[in-house]
């Protein structure tokens, strides 16, 4: 198991959600884990949400959407063209649905109850992170998988997943799945009281 999460820690998050699943992957880069999602999953709908906007300022320095990677505005158009070619078929068929907007705007025009998982990694800052949890767990069905990335890595933006992550299984009720390699897994309760 452990030699499995090393090389490919975001394996047992895939393992955990149903096939045929109807899933969002919030923060995509180039598309890597979203043909993860495709070949193990195998979705009847992968929404893919990312801006692909190059990030200035002190904050953003060490982002892979603020130099760290990529060195402006045109390598994040790039990466967005790069990721309309790689799923050019499961686009034309319908299976994938990529979405170039900012993760709290695409949230909006998501039915509440209309994903079975919903992986987060988008804008790792705490106030975004905590946006987004509480933005799509409406969007989740009951029962439904909330997942993400870095939990536990304090990174450039300074513990912000694992703080947001902490706060929102305290207030929402959700359940732990777990919390390795930092993915973090949490089950939306059945019904809430």
């Amino acid at each position: 198991m452990l030699r499995r999460l090393r090389r490919n820690p975001r394996r047992f998050v895939l393992e955990a959600t149903p096939a045929g699943s109807v899933c969002a992957e919030i923060g995509v880069w180039n598309g890597d884990f979203a043909a993860q999602i495709l070949d193990v999953v195998a979705p009847s709908k992968l929404h893919l949400v990312d801006p692909w906007v190059f990030m200035t300022g002190v904050a953003y320095a060490d982002a892979r959407y603020g130099g760290g990677l990529a060195a402006n505005q045109s390598a994040m158009d790039e990466l967005h063209a790069g990721v309309l070619r790689r799923f050019a078929g499961p686009i034309a068929e319908g299976v994938v649905e990529v979405h170039r907007s900012d993760s709290g705007d695409a949230a909006s025009v998501f039915a509440d109850a209309s994903f079975d998982w919903v992986y987060v990694d988008g804008n790792h800052l705490y106030e975004f992170v905590r946006r987004d949890l509480r933005l799509y767990d409406a969007k989740l069905k009951p029962g439904g998988i909330l997942a993400g990335d870095d939990y536990g890595f304090p990174g450039w933006w300074e513990d912000g997943v694992t703080r947001a992550v902490d706060e929102f299984v305290l207030e929402s009720g959700y359940d732990v799945v777990a919390f390795a390699a930092h993915q973090f897994v949490l089950r939306k309760p059945a019904s809430r009281a």
